[in-house]
């Protein structure tokens, strides 16, 4: 898994390379060149009308040098812009190379020569703040064409810790090295299409975040045998679906029977149940009120399923926590979404008693998690890898944070996130799909770190799959649903086929479908 970095622990890793014998002019050699690479393969076109570089001071603008280096020897035309100021002293050094290999170069202030791609190598990965002048100025100049541009780490003006933008930053295209940062993945409009390349760092920190792939998730998804049956491949519990709310317990078992379930049994009040035994016979049925202690039966189903989850549609009435309490208590696994976390709103400790010893995944949105973690919610907002792991840490489960991106936190792992899905997914009941997901994933024998992660990337991917058939803007929970089969196959395609190698790329992450 790629790992997902901090401004500090780039730098950390740039110096465990140092110490490795690796010197830091060979990665700047190395990210320059195969950043060339890339811009000549995905612009192939626009090279031969002309590429401007603007390299700042510091190594990014070193990184630039090398790249106006790397195009010259191709013979590209190209030519280097530069904001006013004294460069570090091996940004300095990868300029004079490339002035002694041809390259051109034009005042930030003055007449420019028409060209076809931009390049902004202006601010790194460590730059924090709004862009200032001079740099700002020669940035302004760069947006204020209206040509492709080609970001060198990320574009200048977001902040690459949190994600927060300053102006109005864009590129179409943006380059980074050896992993993604953390504000590539907060600020996914204005990173454009994002590629991770090699440049030869030694094997990343096992405690930072790294990014979950169809790959990791394809070995994940349960291998089907012949002689399976319906108890075999996961009995599934599914409590919700209080009065007005039948969609959401709908939409959780069909996700659990599209996830592999080999049974879904469906618990809600009577009148949910009448509509449910019409319109899902698929389900299994048990009704039950949630303002009284479960019945014995209850209980019973529950201990003796695979995975419950709860919530989907619990509703908020009276008695919800001790109702929720009383089935976590005799599950072996259980998913707590909705309902069944606010149900827990300043009773922390208790939820951490009752998860003690067992697999609980939380699969709060932001609104849930600062209601469960009100003392994370400002955390949330900057740093939610943080913020996951505290609410893993404070509730004692796995904590699967819904959002851009999605964070899967553990207590003693490092989180696992998910960059799948698009804006599509923002309609009610693609929680409810989620935990149905990740329900039968639980039912299956995954541990509930992987399960979490399993099925925010199978939901995502679903997502993405689904909304090129009905666009982002039309996208159902059922269409998240219904795509689920050609993911499966997919995913098993890719267990049998592995995609073929592109060096130096590691990762090429794409927009998210907006249409």
């Amino acid at each position: 898994m790629l790992p997902i970095l901090s401004p500090d622990q780039s730098s950390s890793w740039d110096h465990v390379a140092l110490s490795a014998g690796i010197e830091l002019a060979t990665l700047m050699e190395s990210a320059g060149r195969a950043a060339a690479a890339v811009v000549a393969q995905r612009y192939p076109h626009a090279l031969a009308g002309g590429v401007i570089v603007a390299a700042g001071q510091g190594h990014n603008g070193g990184d630039g040098w090398v790249v106006a280096r790397a195009l010259r020897r191709a013979d590209v035309p190209v030519w280097v812009t530069s904001p006013a100021g004294s460069p570090a002293p091996l940004t300095e050094r990868m300029a004079r190379l490339a002035r002694a290999d041809g390259v051109r170069e034009v005042a930030p202030d003055g007449p420019w020569p028409n060209v076809a791609l931009l390049v902004d190598a202006l601010l790194g990965t460590g730059a924090a703040g709004a862009p200032r002048p001079p740099v700002a100025s020669l940035l302004d100049r760069l947006l204020d064409l209206d040509l492709p541009i080609v970001a060198i780490d990320g574009p200048t003006g977001v902040d690459l810790l949190t994600g927060v933008v300053h102006g109005t930053p864009r590129a179409d295209l943006s380059i980074t090295f050896g992993g993604l940062r953390r504000g590539h993945l907060l600020a996914r409009d204005e990173v454009g299409v994002l590629i991770v390349v090699d440049i030869g760092h030694p094997p990343p920190a096992p405690e930072w975040p790294s990014l979950v792939s169809d790959t990791d998730a394809a070995a994940w998804l349960r291998h089907l045998h012949a002689r399976d049956h319906k108890g075999t491949r996961g009995r599934v519990v599914v409590v919700g679906g209080d009065a007005g709310m039948s969609g959401a317990i709908r939409m959780a078992g069909r996700a659990a029977f599209a996830a592999g379930a080999g049974l879904v049994h469906a618990v809600a009040p009577e009148e949910t149940v009448a509509a449910l035994v019409q319109a899902e016979p698929d389900l299994q049925t048990l009704s039950h009120p949630f303002d009284r202690e479960p019945f014995a039966e209850l209980l019973d189903l529950v201990g003796r399923a695979d995975a419950v989850v709860i919530g989907p549609g619990l509703g908020r009435g009276a008695g919800r926590r001790q109702f929720v309490a009383a089935l976590l208590s005799v599950a072996p696994a259980a998913v707590l979404d909705a309902d069944a976390l606010t149900a827990f709103q300043g009773a922390l400790d208790e939820l951490r008693a009752l998860t003690a010893g067992r697999a609980v995944v939380l699969t709060p949105h932001p609104g849930e998690f600062r209601t469960l973690f009100p003392q994370l919610a400002s955390e949330r907002e900057l740093d939610p890898w943080a913020a996951a792991a505290g609410a893993a840490e404070a509730s004692g489960a796995t904590v699967l944070l819904k959002g851009v991106p999605t964070i899967v936190s553990g207590e003693g792992s490092a989180p696992l996130t998910v960059a799948a899905g698009n804006p599509g997914l923002a309609t009610g009941g693609s929680g409810d799909v989620l935990s149905g997901i990740v329900g039968t994933a639980l039912a299956q024998g995954l541990v509930p770190r992987s399960a979490a992660a399993f099925g925010a990337q199978a939901l995502g991917r679903a997502a993405d799959l689904a909304a090129r058939r009905v666009s982002a803007r039309a996208l159902r929970p059922m269409d998240v649903v219904a795509a689920l089969p050609d993911l499966w196959r997919q995913w098993e395609t890719l267990r049998e086929v592995r995609t073929a190698p592109l060096p130096p790329v590691l990762l090429e992450l794409p927009r998210p479908y907006t249409v």
